[in-house]
Formats: structure tokens, sequence, C-alpha cells
């Protein structure tokens, strides 16, 4: 017999082996009431009995499909941890998936496309109605989706709420623009994130009222706020600042227990913003092309380098997108948002990016400069927005506004802790700009964590990468442009400017305030 005629007699087998566990699968999932499912994967994967621990809980791991509690699932404090958990998760453990399993259907996601139904919603809840839908691999919230997984182990949260988002909507408007579809543009985040909600409301429904009963989530919320800082009361007491009742104004007054106002307490001021907080999701073909690797590689480096936390990476290479569980940023502008996409030359748009510095931002430490970078910062986008900022009038301009965008990760994204290490190591070896990178590279093996390739999306989500107001880029279009940005960073301004961003002015150093290698 010929090699090829036995190569089919094997391929018929195994097509009819599929066949024949894919058959199975679904009469035993149709058994327990659910949909249908497969136990093995087209590899041959089978179901690996689980080392049973001293309370004797047998859990049977595989790749079945069914592992995700029924919609309404009561979850009652007084049951057991044993009862609880057959309650949350009736079903076999899920490993992994495999594209080919039987049932698998991945909601169509095109990312780049211009019409948002189209493009279609993010989608990766492991709840039945959705399970088999998922686009996207990880979990929303980021790192918070962990403490969400605790409140339903400990049974205050049910898996299954259904959050009712009809007075959700944003209050401002972050309208799409160009680079929300232009491939390769944001690949960091879902730049429908906010919208989510309006745009997929009939794929929210239930089937009962028509729809798709699909878990979607915002990864973007919008909102409109005031904020306080002591340091913005002493620079409006030093006339530095004013107090417009727009921008600017006055905080209520201080009162008695006795409700009169206490006239010799001045109350300071607080300055109105927009905000918009978003949460990492991750397209990963464009991330790895950011970072100059294969996609290939990256999913391995993930997957690896996590403790094999998410296999599917590497199983379900056609799922493209990825919730990572890391921190997210916050946006905060200053003035009229819809400046930032403008054209208009009488324009002008300042610029902070600020990676967290906990110890400096929140608590004041003397250790490094980020909070006075911080501070300077805002006073400025402040300025901008008012009109007064010193660069905007020297070239005559009328309208500014500016954005800051505060990004949590914390060291360069070391760490906190690895962070700390290296104040030491610094401290004891003498405090320069080069004895911190060669600090940093004892204690974290590298020299920097060249983590701004990412940082630039934001931008142009914001519409600062169409305001063409820029210089004319090599594909013939006038790039989008920043007139200030305080940075002193050659990474941030690197990235900015390689994106398609021109930046006008950077701030190098600030003359009161010490320069230290450790600024974010």
């Amino acid at each position: 017999m010929s090699n090829d005629s036995i190569l089919t007699q094997i391929l018929s087998q195994i097509q009819a082996l599929q066949v024949s566990q894919q058959t199975l699968a679904a009469k035993v999932d149709a058994l327990a009431g659910g949909g249908p499912t497969t136990t093995t994967s087209s590899t041959g994967a089978t179901a690996i009995p689980q080392t049973t621990s001293s309370d004797s809980i047998d859990v049977p791991i595989a790749t079945s499909l069914s592992t995700s509690p029924p919609p309404g699932t009561a979850l009652m404090m007084e049951t057991t941890d044993k009862e609880r958990e057959k309650a949350l998760y009736p079903g076999r453990v899920l490993l992994t998936t495999y594209p080919d399993q039987h049932g698998i259907q991945p909601y169509v996601l095109h990312w780049f496309a211009k019409d948002p139904l189209v493009r279609g919603p993010v989608i990766c809840s492991r709840l039945p109605s959705s399970i088999k839908l998922r686009n996207a691999l990880g979990a929303h919230s980021g790192s918070y989706s962990i403490y969400r997984a605790l409140a339903i182990g400990m049974g205050t949260l049910s898996p299954s709420h259904r959050p009712d988002y009809s007075m959700t909507a944003p209050p401002v408007d972050i309208p799409p623009n160009e680079s929300w579809w232009t491939p390769g543009r944001i690949v960091s985040f879902d730049p429908w994130g906010h919208l989510a909600a309006q745009i997929f409301a009939n794929q929210l429904l239930t089937k009962e009222a028509g729809g798709e009963n699909l878990d979607i989530r915002p990864s973007i919320a919008v909102t409109r706020a005031h904020i306080k800082l002591s340091e913005l009361d002493e620079t409006v007491r030093r006339g530095e600042i004013d107090v417009d009742g727009k921008i600017v104004m006055k905080s209520r007054p201080v009162k008695r227990e006795d409700g009169s106002v206490n006239e010799s307490i001045d109350p300071g001021v607080e300055v109105a913003v927009s905000k918009a907080a978003v949460e990492p999701v991750w397209y990963l073909p464009g991330v790895a092309e950011r970072f100059g690797i294969s996609e290939t590689l990256l999913r391995r480096s993930l997957f690896e380098e996590t403790g094999g936390m998410y296999p599917e990476l590497i199983t379900r290479p056609d799922i493209k997108t990825f919730l990572p569980p890391i921190g997210n940023f916050t946006v905060y502008i200053f003035g009229d948002p819809a400046l930032l996409s403008s054209s208009s030359p009488d324009v002008h748009v300042t610029l902070r990016v600020h990676d967290e510095c906990n110890g400096s931002d929140v608590f004041g430490s003397d250790i490094c400069t980020c909070k006075p970078y911080l501070v300077y910062a805002i006073e400025e986008c402040i300025r901008t927005a008012q009109g007064v900022q010193a660069d905007m009038v020297k070239d005559g301009k009328k309208k500014g506004v500016g954005v800051v965008v505060y990004f949590r990760k914390e060291g360069r994204a070391l760490g906190e802790v690895t962070k700390y290490l290296v104040y030491n190591l610094r401290k004891r070896g003498g405090d320069s700009a080069d004895r911190y990178f060669a600090s940093t590279e004892i204690i974290a093996g590298v020299k920097d964590m060249r983590f701004q390739a990412l940082m630039p999306d934001v931008l142009h989500w914001l519409g600062i990468g169409v305001n063409e107001r820029g210089n004319v880029g090599a594909d013939g279009k006038k790039r989008g442009r920043v007139d200030n940005m305080v940075s002193m960073s050659d990474m941030k301004y690197d990235a900015v400017v390689g994106s398609g961003i021109d930046v006008g002015r950077s701030v190098p150093s600030i003359t009161i305030i010490p320069t230290s290698p450790f600024t974010c």
C-alpha cells in the first residue's frame, strides 16, 4: 500500500473520530442543560483528572465549554464553599479552546473598519451566552479583574449580573476621527469603547427582546469633574493663575459647625475638566508591529512570562484581541475637547504625558520630582485653556486646550518594588542620571522599559493626530501638532513625533524645579 493511501486512511479515521467526539459532546452538554460543547480538542487533548485537595473536592479538568454559571445563579452566603463552587461552575474546568472546536464561532471583529457595526463589539465574557462568540482573550477592568474574581468567589457578586447602561452615556463628545480606522494608528485600546453601550444596544438586549443577549462592556468611560489641588490654591494666591469662573472657580466657602461661613479660611479654587478612563484592549498584530516583533513571538512571550496565565494566546490564533491585566490610564482635558482636532492655526495645544509615581504624586516624596512636573503641566494646561499661556500669547493665538494623560505604569513599567530597590542602590552609589540607568540595569536587567510606543494612541483617539496643523508628512498629508509638550523625556517625544504628530516646543527643563533622573 502506498504512503498516500495510508495517510488518506489515517486522515479519514481522524475526521470520523472528530465527528464522533463532537456528536458525543453535544449530547452530553444537552443532558447537562447547556448548548453544544466539546470536551476534547481537535488535537486529541482529553480530560485530565485534577489532584484532589484535603477536602476531597474533585474537579475534572477538560476543554469543555460549559464552565460558566447559568444566568440568574443565586449565590447564598450561608452555603459552603463546595456548594457555592458547584453553583458557580457546574461544568468541567475549561483549560483552553481551539478554533475548530464544535460550536466555536467568534463574533466577527474587523479592528480597523470605519463603521463600528462592521467593526463589531469586543466580547471576552465566558458567560454561556457569549463564551462561544468571544473574539477577545482576557477580561475587562485590567488589573482590577482579579478583584472582580474575588468578589464572585466570595459570593458578593453574581457573575451573570448585567449592568444597566441607560444613563451612562458620555456627557462630553469624543467623536470619531480618521485615526480610529487608520490601520496601525490605535492598537492598544478600543477607540469605540466609550460608545459601546450605545452602538451595540441591540446586541445587548435579551433574545426575548429581539437582541443577541451578548455581554458587551464599555472599556472607556467619559465624564466631567472638578479637580482640587493645594498647589493650585497657592499658584492662584501668587497671582500666577486667574480665577475666571469657567476654567478656574472659587471653591465653596468653608462653614463652621453652626452653618455660618468662616471668612478667615480661604477655600481655594477648583478646576473644571473633562476626563476619560481607558482600559487596555490590545489588537495583537498591531501591538507586535509597534514593538517590531512577530505576533507569534508576542503571544508566546505573554504566555510564558505570565506563568502560562492565558493559554489561549497560543491555542486561539484566530482571536486577535487581548485585554491584558495591566493598569489603565486617565485623560484630563482642560478647555474645549473639540479644539484638539481643530485645524485652525489660532489653536494652541499643551500636552503632558505622565507615568504614575505614587510616592511623589500622592505623598510628595523627595526622592524624585514627578509631582512638581505634573503640577507645572496642569498649570500650563489651565493657562492654555484660559488663552494666556506665554507661547500662545507670543504667537497671537486666542484659543487653547490642555491635556494631561496619566498612565498607571509605575517606574516606567518596572513596578514600585523594583523602583524602590533601584532607589536604594542609587542612593548608595551616587545620585545621577547615569547612576539611575546603571542601577536599573543591575536590578531589573534592562536599561529602560521603552513602553512609550503605545502611548501616542490616546492622542490619535482625541483627534490631535488629524488636526493638520503640523508639517506635511511623507504621505503628502499634513501631520498633527502639539504646540507645547511639557516633558523632559526623549522617549515620549520620539514616540509622539514618530506617530505622526509634530511637537512645536518641548520643555526640556524647568528652572524652578530641580532635575532628577526619576522624573516621570
